[in-house]
């Protein structure tokens, strides 16, 4: 006789008694193959004489705090291949589901899911020959309140406070400085949103300060995170120099975030260190257009603004005419512009490749929106996840170090004569990088902290 298959909604919440996990929401996906299970600090271990794994989860979503330390045996290691097309190597296990008032075992991979929200996916493979989804509903089964779920984990370990770390930003809605707080959190530190139009300081030589809005004091800062608008480059950079006169460790330094705000300066920085880029012609006189503009090889051609930021301020000029016009048009304005060759064999695409502390922890593609020459996400481009050779690797590894940047986002364009570095970003977003990769970038920002803290985190 066939086993009678039950209904469940597109979001249900199990159980897994044997990692002592009495409740988690799921995301039921017939679309995946595998079940996944959200899991950090991840350690293969050796148990009589059988290889284990152990690894914590927070099991709420949107609680940092609550963590399970959980321990299974390995079953396997395997690539995933996620639904951009990253492949990931991660460890298999097996393990009793309970769902329904009914019991089987299932494997699961374990991998963080930061990014992606639900702590478990589960996946075809468990449900076959028993589930039947309805994608229309959710939480056809029993769903617990938050006063049982207090309940369920009230002996669960709250992490406690490592390093209390400020972020130094501007909006505390945002993805990137959103994900950076929760990161912080997840891995036990307190964290203060510290809205740079908020603070001022006192300059003096025995005890310099800084004040936040009201008159508190921002002092006992282990360590500082700069996220500093453009606009507001002078006033945040002199910030960081104030935490850095009062000891505060930062992960970026104010010299550092300074230079790579200056264009001109920074190419000239990165071709002393051995950093190739596009010809790139800069003058001051209008006297001087039509040089400049054979100096990087005629049209077309890439017109830039100094002072502009996230493609703003860049322009394509097609023809000789119509680059004269546009340089002659910004030098009308006293703007300080670069002229740059323009890389047609790129078409449209480049490369961001995100380094922290001496490392690349993600890279992705970027494609330009139908019309648009620049690969912009913040104007309709696309991106997805890419392999850097190790030559672009080297280069981005490179440029963050003679920029003295410990994050950074560096982006390179393929040309016909190799890799060329366009620029370096010493705050990069995280929301176009994180959403293409599944990585916990934010993670691995605060993990660089922690580096230099070591001996105080023991």
């Amino acid at each position: 006789m066939p086993q009678q298959k039950f209904i469940l909604g597109s979001e249900e919440w199990c159980s897994f008694p044997e990692l002592g996990i009495p409740a988690i929401k799921a995301r039921v996906d017939s679309g995946a193959k595998t079940s996944a299970l959200h899991a950090i600090n991840i350690a293969p271990f050796i148990k009589d004489e059988e290889h284990w794994v152990k690894f914590d989860i927070n099991p709420i979503q949107n609680n940092l705090k609550t963590v399970i330390h959980c321990e299974a045996k390995l079953i396997d290691k395997r690539v995933v291949k996620s639904s951009s097309g990253f492949r990931e190597q991660r460890f298999v296990i097996q393990t009793n589901l309970c769902i329904a008032n009914a019991t089987w075992p299932i494997e699961m991979t374990l991998t963080n899911r930061d990014s992606m929200g639900f702590r478990m996916l589960l996946g075809r493979e468990a449900m076959s020959g028993r589930i039947l989804v309805d994608p229309e509903q959710k939480y056809l089964l029993e769903q617990p309140s938050i006063d049982q779920l207090k309940e369920f984990y009230l002996n669960a370990i709250n992490v406690k406070s490592g390093l209390r770390i400020g972020l130094l930003a501007s909006n505390p809605e945002l993805y990137s400085n959103k994900r950076i707080m929760e990161a912080g959190e997840m891995r036990g530190h307190e964290m203060h949103f510290l809205n740079i139009k908020e603070c001022y300081m006192k300059l003096d030589a025995d005890k310099p300060e800084i004040h936040y809005r009201g008159g508190k004091v921002l002092d006992n800062f282990d360590a500082v995170i700069p996220r500093i608008r453009p606009s507001i480059t002078f006033y945040g950079c002199a910030l960081t120099r104030q935490f850095e006169a009062m000891k505060v460790y930062c992960l970026n330094s104010a010299s550092a975030i300074t230079q790579s705000r200056d264009k001109l300066f920074s190419l000239q920085l990165l071709l002393r260190n051995g950093v190739d880029i596009p010809t790139t012609g800069f003058a001051n006189s209008p006297l001087d257009t039509d040089d400049l503009i054979k100096m990087v090889g005629g049209s077309p051609l890439i017109v830039k603004l100094l002072e502009g930021t996230q493609g703003k301020g860049v322009v394509l000029a097609e023809t000789k005419k119509a680059a004269e016009s546009v340089i002659n048009a910004f030098k009308s304005l006293n703007a300080n512009i670069l002229v740059q060759e323009f890389i047609k064999e790129a078409n449209g695409k480049d490369l961001r490749l995100f380094v922290v502390d001496g490392k690349v922890v993600a890279s992705i593609q970027r494609e330009a929106a139908p019309g648009e020459f620049r690969a912009n996400i913040h104007m309709g481009g696309t991106a997805s996840v890419v392999k850097p050779t190790p030559e672009e690797k080297r280069i981005a590894i490179k440029a963050a170090k003679a920029m003295d940047l410990r994050v950074a986002g560096v982006d390179i364009i393929r040309s016909a004569k190799g890799p060329l570095l366009l620029e370096v970003n010493s705050s990069p977003g995280l929301e176009g990088i994180e959403g293409a990769t599944h990585k916990d970038i934010a993670g691995e920002m605060i993990r660089a902290i922690e580096k230099n803290f070591k001996s105080k985190l023991k």
